[in-house]
């Protein structure tokens, strides 16, 4: 079975990779949509993880990014879609272990990145 939650976050972030002038280059921002999923066998009460204490760990997730600078992140990086789903199972596998999927949207463009493995 999968659980799955999502957070909302917005976020600013720069791309020097793309060079002077581009618009990624430059500061910018994006409202940011994460869904986490876990996997496993319902307990004895039924439940992979209960959603209250599932909501507690990602709002203390969410926090950490929400209006701030992605770059200024300690072990994120570069602030791609793909370093965010790499950073976030890093972040979250410590307390919750049935992590299975991490999917990291950027509604507004259309664009997306889903990490399904483990983290090195």
């Amino acid at each position: 079975m999968k659980l799955t939650r999502e957070i909302l976050f917005d976020a600013a972030h720069s791309l020097a990779q793309y060079g002077a002038g581009h618009p990624n280059a430059r500061v910018h921002g994006h409202s940011f949509r994460a869904r986490i999923t876990l996997s496993g066998a319902p307990d004895a009460n039924g439940q992979i993880m209960d959603f209250e204490s599932f909501g507690a760990v990602l709002e203390n997730l969410r926090k950490r990014l929400d209006h701030n600078m992605l770059n200024d992140i300690e072990g994120l990086g570069t602030p791609t879609l793909e370093n965010l789903c790499l950073w976030m199972w890093v972040e979250l596998q410590g307390e919750l272990p049935q992590i299975s999927a991490i999917e990291v949207f950027r509604d507004s463009l259309g664009q997306s990145c889903l990490y399904e493995g483990e983290a090195s």
